[in-house]
């Protein structure tokens, strides 16, 4: 049998390879702290002062030379991106960019409170601090703003947090606390209190608000250092380091999106466009993503499920619900599929003439036609012909495209998007597992019930039963409330070679975690046919959750795949019970030129020596791991135990408290440390 809990440790070590960085740019000046009064009467400390940050360019090595540099060349495109969001994906928080209303205005919450004022011509935000305590807090730079500003303080350490109240735009023009909204009352040890690591902006942020991350965290001090090539979404972050084409100024040396193959084409908008696990740890900045690469050779999507664990981010037949999700969505729609549409079929480049939300602007627009159904015309000329016959309504709004096929039913921070799936109505899953469907979203008076929209969708559009019965069976198959039933809609998801990659791994995870041994059969006859990496590496891990040994000798032949996902997803497993190719494969892993920054193989390797009962050698390997991705708190407890069993109790603690940095809630961190306190070690 597989040892679930080894092969569960090390699947939580993969996950935490999502972790981000941060990079170059001053912080704002610190104007004199005046100390305000709260509602309460409550003094306001100044919070301790934000490092300085010393402004400097990356150097011309790392490949990027900033968009100044672009401009040099192409003035117009860059004053054209200038003007776009994309280009304050992150700024300065100095008037001109910031939205929010500092004018001396509080906010309440049930657990967060906060006094926005402003001096000169810098903004502080006083609330509640990691202690308990009322400080004011300088914001330093600003998260967006064309619907929802995010503020943000650089921390003494280096650290840039975000704070917990956030501007929105696009509502009644107020401040909101959104954690608090999705999480409820947030004490200071939780995990989205906002001075805590899941609000940290270089582990979740940066990587897409800024150009050319490079982020580095000094273990030894606790000190974060952060640089870019450019603050918000910039030339190179679409294009690729320019440095080269800057020199040579050859075409062959720059990228162009638009002239990409489909898959890396949409790789460009993907890399932002849609949460991910990262191969390597976002503080690599060498092995970070460039235009142009496959994105299955840096990224795997999040979809549906997240190790054992279940996303809130999806309905239950696979499509994204909440905004941020565009590249789960299109990767799984027809569109793509079937017809190889990206982000660039229907929108344009930041700096390219665009109507809304950089949506393709026709250079001929007929009269009751939208914007967004013009885009559909192009390859769906003969639908679009007949109107009203096929769209069985008369008012213009119903008439469009979008209506039907991109409902508004995405939830983002507190705004509806379009969905991204672009898939027919579905009121069938609506009746049967609680799926908003396009139709309701417009019909919502008591009479247009889901099951009277089923009926007219019979009547009107009888020939849009295959397309729903695709959606009814993966509802059927994702469903938490239907998972005892499951097991046939799965596997035909995971045998279906025409369905999303994306979904069939889904279907192969919950088949292994639902059916265990039973599910081997239909894994391995998608393992034999599957040429998808991503694919593979899912189908890998779901086979070694079944726990069946007989699975041992698929996963070998996996070792020499040319995906570095596929390797290490079959490695960790086989190497966990002491298959003896397994581990002479992570040891390849762990030393190879190309893959020793990855911290997994580490991390199995310092376990493995552990077991052994080899501890210098298991502490080497678990301090690596360390140096290449230093938040994680379930090597830093691994590691004070061993140092604990070694007798060196200041390291042990050491280890302790910097877990407990990462994860104030860590049960396990905190455990030690009360032993500790008591005069008992960890580990012993």
């Amino acid at each position: 049998m597989f040892r679930s809990r080894t092969l569960a440790l090390a699947v939580a070590v993969v996950l935490l390879l999502a972790a981000g960085a941060v990079i170059w740019r001053p912080a704002a000046p610190n104007a004199p702290p005046a100390a305000p009064i709260g509602s309460t009467g409550a003094a306001v400390r100044p919070a301790p002062p934000a490092p300085q940050v010393t402004v400097k360019l990356q150097s011309s090595a790392t490949g990027y030379v900033g968009s100044e540099k672009c401009a040099e060349c192409h003035d117009d495109e860059h004053a054209a991106w200038s003007k776009d969001w994309h280009a304050r994906a992150l700024s300065e928080a100095t008037p001109r960019y910031v939205v929010g209303d500092f004018s001396q205005t509080h906010f309440k919450g049930e657990s967060s409170e906060a006094w926005m004022s402003r001096r000169d011509e810098h903004s502080f935000m006083s609330t509640r601090g990691p202690t308990g305590g009322t400080f004011e807090y300088p914001v330093h730079w600003v998260v967006g703003g064309k619907r929802m500003q995010d503020p943000v303080t650089v921390m003494p350490d280096g650290r840039w947090q975000v704070l917990p109240i956030y501007f929105h735009v696009t509502g009644k023009g107020e401040w909101v606390d959104y954690s608090e909204t999705k999480q409820g009352a947030l004490t200071t040890d939780h995990p989205f209190f906002w001075s805590n690591w899941q609000r940290n902006a270089q582990h979740s942020c940066l990587d897409c608000h800024v150009t050319g991350l490079n982020a580095t965290y000094d273990r030894q001090a606790h000190q974060w250092s952060t640089g870019f090539a450019d603050p918000g979404v910039a030339c190179e972050s679409c294009h690729g380091p320019g440095a080269r084409h800057a020199e040579t100024q050859l075409k062959k040396d720059i990228v162009q999106p638009a002239k990409l193959p489909p898959r890396e084409e949409l790789a460009v908008c993907g890399q932002c466009h849609g949460p991910h696990r990262t191969l390597f740890p976002l503080l690599d900045a060498r092995h970070r993503f460039h235009p142009g690469d496959s994105y299955e050779d840096h990224y795997q999507p999040m979809v549906v499920t997240l190790g054992n664990q279940r996303s809130g981010d999806y309905f239950d037949d696979g499509r994204p619900k909440t905004s941020s999700f565009e590249y789960q969505a299109l990767s799984q729609s027809r569109c793509h599929l079937q017809g190889g549409a990206t982000c660039l079929t229907c929108h344009t480049a930041p700096h390219g003439e665009h109507a809304a939300n950089e949506v393709k602007q026709p250079k001929h627009l007929a009269q009751g036609v939208t914007v967004g159904s013009a885009s559909c015309q192009g390859c769906h000329a003969k639908v679009f012909a007949e109107g009203e016959k096929h769209t069985h309504h008369a008012s213009a709004e119903a008439r469009d495209c979008l209506a039907c096929h991109m409902p508004p039913t995405i939830s983002g921070v507190l705004d509806h998007f379009a969905d991204h799936a672009l898939d027919v109505p579905v009121p069938q899953n609506t009746v049967k597992h609680g799926i908003p469907n396009a139709c309701n979203a417009c019909h919502t008076h008591e009479k247009a019930s889901p099951e009277s929209m089923v009926a007219a969708m019979e009547k009107w559009w009888p020939k849009a039963k295959q397309r729903q019965a695709r959606r009814m069976r993966l509802a059927d198959a994702i469903a938490e409330k239907t998972a005892a039933a499951s097991r046939q809609p799965l596997e035909q998801v995971l045998a279906d070679k025409k369905e999303a990659p994306t979904l069939r791994g889904v279907a192969a995870q919950l088949l292994a975690q639902r059916f265990r041994k039973d599910a081997v059969p239909a894994l391995k006859a998608a393992l034999a046919t599957a040429t998808d990496s991503t694919l593979r590496s899912e189908l890998a891990e779901a086979l070694a959750s079944t726990g069946t040994r007989e699975v041992a000798d698929t996963l070998a032949p996996l070792l020499k795949d040319k995906s570095l996902w596929v390797r290490q997803a079959a490695a960790v497993p086989l190497a966990s019970v002491g298959d003896a190719r397994g581990t002479a494969a992570l040891e390849e892993l762990a030393r190879h030129p190309d893959s020793e920054g990855l911290p997994v193989p580490h991390v199995v390797l310092g376990q493995m020596a552990f077991r052994r009962g080899d501890l210098a050698t298991g502490i080497r390997e678990l301090e690596r791991s360390l140096d290449l991705q230093p938040y994680n708190a379930e090597v830093l407890v691994l590691l004070a135990d061993a140092y604990a069993r070694q007798g060196d109790m200041v390291r042990a603690r050491d280890r302790l408290e910097e877990a407990l940095r990462f994860d104030p809630r860590h049960r396990g961190a905190r455990q030690r440390m009360n032993l500790m306190k008591n005069g008992r070690g960890p580990g012993r």
